[in-house]
């Protein structure tokens, strides 16, 4: 991946990259593994009749116990419990769809075994949110920190990962510089 690329103008503008057989593979399984996550905790939510009878989707009252997705769907507010329970049943729903959609958003416009790929504006922002919810996820499993050293030991477990981290960052912001210049 040498960054992206913007083109065109208007209603024509367009963000072009490329990644290898090998990148293409490791953003298919961390994008598939984040989507997996939050299916799971989609999965937890309560059955509800009046949702079931309005289509108003409620989600659960309590935070995530993995602290990968607590991350990813953090409390709405922490001033009163009672607020931030039903805050995140009436909007963790949305908020997982939200993110889901962008994962496969991604999923789809990724050349399954790498190569040239051209995004739309829409498009972009859908893998910038996307990237952003990887980049948590995977942070937050690496416990990094600003306090971090940006290589680890190579026998810290984490080294190989923490690559992979910085990759994706630079993914993103490659992406955030171009998307932001024709905004």
């Amino acid at each position: 991946m040498n960054g992206w690329k913007r083109s065109g103008r208007g209603n024509r503008v367009r963000y072009t990259s490329g990644f290898s057989g090998e990148e293409a593979a490791v953003l298919r399984g961390l994008f598939t593994e984040v989507r997996q996550m939050l299916a799971g905790r989609a999965e937890l939510a309560p059955t509800d009749e009046l949702a079931e009878l309005t289509g108003i989707r409620t989600g659960p009252t309590s935070r995530p116990t993995d602290r990968v997705l607590a991350r990813l769907l953090p409390d709405f507010t922490t001033e009163d419990s009672d607020l931030a329970s039903g805050l995140r049943s009436l909007h963790e729903p949305e908020l997982i769809e939200a993110k889901d959609t962008a994962a496969a958003t991604v999923l789809d416009t990724l050349p399954e075994a790498g190569g040239r790929l051209e995004l739309s504006p829409d498009q972009a922002d859908a893998w910038l949110a996307a990237l952003n919810d990887v980049r948590l996820a995977l942070g937050t499993a690496l416990d990094v920190s600003e306090d971090m050293p940006e290589q680890l030991p190579d026998d810290d477990p984490r080294a190989q990962h923490l690559g992979v981290y910085h990759w994706l960052t630079y993914v993103q912001d490659s992406l955030v510089r171009v998307r932001v210049t024709s905004l």
